[in-house]
Order: structure tokens, then sequence, then C-alpha cells
């Protein structure tokens, strides 16, 4: 082969430039992690942690005024491996702003003085005699020195989750698969307490993650065998010359689509979502339910958006009986859950089917839908599962629901604040998760979806009865005999929560600025 005729790598820093903040931030972290001393790690991994996150978010919004300054639909970067387009960098955005809020509930240090030890909210702090030496280090460690190899952690996850979205290649979205899952994995597993039942959820999603990814990469060959190239706009090329769709591209798009479902928890790909966001840390349940989701659907919408317009007739009704499994096995399965974290883990799984019926829609509504239903969803879960963290007794957190009986007569803002995402995952008007179903079903209904929107709304009519539920159990049932724990929360939990609430009203209140941006940005680079 002639080496003349290969093309000069470029690598376009300023597009890039949010990716590579978090990866130097998280970079960063590991070196502290390595050489500070104990009591300058925490200190130094909130600081870095916190700056690098909004400084990747202040360069989308550059990055994004440039875009629209320029009147084009996006920039290649990478020679074609990552696209800078209006979906990117608003979910791009999004994901940071998660992110944010997810950094200040995995900083939780400990409550005010005066709380029961037992119920102290270090999540990630180690037991006082697992640590040796000193009396001081295990005094320390009682009043929550964290573990906090979880900041350069949850970076890495935060890098790969922002190339996801904006990988314009199957390798590079490997890539990015591999890089936000391999930390995520780690961090299910370091629950202080109920450790095995966290390394069992670590195990469980690292084994079936492994599978996923080996679906998705059999995918990837067989796409590249038809095509000849890895590029989704190439491959879309090859599709749209081709009259009739043959076996290897539909394989290829079945296995593919495998990986991909596996990570936005639709069914049959869901069965590690409830043991998972169980066992898992609170924070990391949080930003797993709502980061991961916003991240593994926008690839998926690029996917089949850019390489697959041409082949909806074949992948529409495929979709279709996925979103209506989903919708139909979360809500119903909630129903019969006992426990808060399983709950709303398989209300994550019902909305999963929601967001698809935006995707489904194949047009530019159902595009800037999902866009706004992603962000809508990802504060409230956040907010939700924060709240959850706070509810405690002497074995830790209290997540068996009839625990939260009379919760609202005891800790009224704290339920008060639960009950209002409730509502908003509900549907309930003058909430995000009412805009966001609203303008998801009518996108759907737009694109030819009907059936699929009336199916949508007889689950969410499913899914408000356990959700007045828990408000029913919280304001109109009598406490049990010893109620658990309302521990009070940091500034920073206080602030995460407080955000995700503002969040959940202002989108249902006012939410036509934030659905124009999503409609502006509703254009994909091909």
């Amino acid at each position: 082969m002639n080496t003349a005729t290969l093309p000069t790598p470029s690598i376009e820093y300023g597009l890039l430039s949010p990716m590579l903040i978090v990866f130097g931030a998280a970079v960063l972290g590991v070196l502290v992690e390595a050489f500070a001393p104990r009591r300058g790690r925490y200190p130094s991994h909130l600081v870095i942690s916190l700056a690098g996150l909004v400084a990747a978010f202040v360069a989308v919004i550059v990055l994004a005024a440039h875009l629209h300054s320029s009147g084009t639909a996006g920039h290649s970067a990478v020679m074609g491996s990552v696209a800078v387009d209006g979906p990117a960098l608003f979910l791009q955005g999004t994901i940071l702003l998660v992110a944010i809020a997810s950094i200040l509930l995995v900083a939780e240090r400990g409550v005010e003085a005066g709380t029961d030890a037992a119920a102290r909210t270090d999540t990630f702090a180690p037991r006082a005699s697992a640590l040796p030496g000193s009396v001081a280090e295990r005094e320390a460690a009682k009043v929550g020195v964290a573990q906090t190899e979880v900041f350069p952690l949850l970076l890495l996850a935060v890098g790969g989750m922002l190339l996801f979205p904006a990988a314009d290649d199957l390798l590079t979205m490997f890539v990015a698969l591999e890089v936000l899952s391999l930390p995520l994995y780690l961090l299910c597993g370091l629950a202080r307490r109920r450790r095995l039942l966290s390394q069992e959820s670590a195990m469980k999603y690292f084994l079936l993650g492994a599978f996923s990814s080996a679906f998705f990469l059999y995918g990837v060959a067989l796409l590249y065998g038809y095509a000849g190239t890895v590029r989704l706009g190439g491959i879309g090329d090859v599709v749209a010359a081709h009259a009739e769709a043959d076996n290897a591209l539909l394989i290829g798009v079945a296995l593919l689509s495998v990986g991909l479902l596996f990570k936005v928890g639709a069914v049959p790909f869901h069965s590690w979502i409830p043991d998972v966001y169980q066992g898992a840390p609170t924070p990391v349940t949080a930003f797993m339910a709502s980061a991961t989701k916003i991240a593994a659907f926008g690839a998926l919408l690029r996917v089949f958006y850019v390489t697959l317009p041409d082949l909806q007739q074949d992948w529409r009704p495929v979709l279709w009986a996925v979103a209506i499994a989903t919708m139909v096995v979360g809500s119903v399965a909630a129903v019969t859950q006992t426990d808060v974290k399983r709950m709303l883990a398989y209300s994550s799984i019902a909305h999963a089917g929601f967001i698809l019926t935006g995707l489904i829609a194949g047009n530019r509504a159902g595009l800037s839908a999902t866009m706004f239903y992603l962000l809508a969803y990802g504060f409230s879960t956040l907010g939700a599962f924060a709240i959850v963290g706070l509810v405690r007794d002497a074995g830790g957190e209290a997540t068996e629901m009839s625990r939260w009986a009379g919760l609202g007569r005891r800790s009224p803002v704290v339920a008060s604040v639960f009950a209002l995402f409730l509502l908003a995952f509900a549907g309930i008007p003058l909430t995000s998760g009412f805009v966001s179903k609203f303008a998801v079903f009518q996108a759907a209904a737009s694109g030819g979806a009907v059936p699929l929107v009336l199916v949508g709304v007889v689950c969410s009519a499913i899914a408000a009865f356990f959700y007045v539920r828990v408000i029913v159990l919280m304001f109109f049932t009598e406490p049990p005999s010893d109620p658990p724990t309302v521990v009070v929360p940091s500034a920073l939990t206080a602030a995460a929560i407080f955000v995700s609430a503002a969040v959940t009203v202002i989108l249902g209140v006012a939410p036509q600025p934030v659905l124009d941006l999503a409609d502006r940005a509703a254009e994909f680079l091909r």
C-alpha cells in the first residue's frame, strides 16, 4: 500500500474540548489519589471534579453558540469519528448538568452534630475498624473520610458518556460504551453497608454488560462486512443505495441494537436494572439511572436517525414490540414492589418505553421531544434517589416501603419533595413529566404510531397507581412503632435536591424555552 495516499490524522481539540476537560480532570484526580495526603484528597477531588464539569459545560455552551452562528448542521472531528452537532451538544450539556448534581450527592460527608452515628450518610466511607493506623485516623473514618477514588471513577464514566452520543462511527461508539461502563461496574460495588448485595449487583452488571458488548461487537462486524465501513453515515449511504436489505444488514442491526437497548434498560434486556439499582450505593444509582440513560438514548437516536432512516419499515415494528413490552413490564412489575429503590428501578424501565415512543416517531419532533424528555427525566430521577438516601435506620437506608409510612407527618418537607418527583414520573400537569410525555406521545402520533401512544397512556395510568400509593403511604398511613430517621443533608446534597426539584417544576410550568432549544438542536450531522 502506498502510504502517501493515507490521510494525515488530525485532532480538532477545540471541538473535543468538553470531553478532553472531563478526562483531564479524571486523570488529575487519579494523581491526587496516588500522591496527595489522606486529609487533602477529599477537598482536592471535590474542587477538581466540580471545576472540570463546570468548565466542560461552559465549553459545550461555547461550541453550541459557534454552531448556531455558523449556520451548519455540525462539524466532524477526528477524521469523521466524532460528530459535534445539535443533538450531541444538547445531550452533552444535559449529562454534565446531571453529573454536577451527582458529584454533590457523592460528596455527602455526614450529617449535623447530634445525629445518631448509624444514620450517617457517608455512603462511601469505610468502617473505622477496617482501617489500620492511629486512633485519630479511625475517628476520622467515623465522621466520613470517604473512599475518594469514586470521584475520578465518576469523571471517567462521564467522559465516556459525553463521547457515546457524539460517536459517528461504530468503533468509537464501542470505545465510549466501554469507557462509561467499566467505572460503573466498580462504583456499583462500593457500598459501605450491605456489601454483599452491592458486590452482587456489580458482578451482575459486569456479566450482563460483557454479553451486551459482545453482541454489539458482533453487530459491528456484520455491518462492516455489509457496508465496508464503520462510519454511521457511510453505512446509511449503502443502505439507501440498495432497494432491499439483506440478512447481514438486518442481523447486524439487531445485534447492535441489543447492546444499546441493554444500556437503556429496555425489555427484554432489563434484568440487570432492579438488582443493580437496589445494591449499588444510592448516589451511584442516582447517577446511573439518569446520566447513563441519557447517553445511551443519544447513541440509539444517532444510529437509527443517521444510519437507518431508509430502513424504518424493518426496524420500526421491532421497536414497537420492544417499547410496548418495556412500558407494560415496567408499569405492572412496579405495582408489586415493596422496596422503594426497586420500585424506582421498574419505573425507570417503564420510562425507557415512553422515551422509545419518541424515537419510533422517526421525525424531527420525535428527536426534540426525546431530548427534552431525557433532560426532565434525568433531574427528576436524580432527585428521587437523593431523597431515598436520606431515610435511614440502624441498618442503613430504610428502603422497605412499609418503613416510609407516616413520613409526611415527621418530615413534611422531605416527603413533599419526594411526592413532587413521583407526580412528575406519573405525568401530572404542572410537572416536567407531563410536558415530556405529552411531547413524545404527540410526536409518535404525528409519526403514525397512534396505537403505541394508546398503550403508553394506559401504562401511564397504571404507573400513576403505584406512585400515588407511595404518596398515600407517606401522608395518610400511621407510622411504624420504630420509624426510620430522616437525616439532615449537607449543603451539597440539599443543593442537588433543590436544583432537581426546581428543574422539575420549571419545566412543567414554563417549558417552552427548553422545548425551543431542543427543537433548534434536533438536526444530526450526516
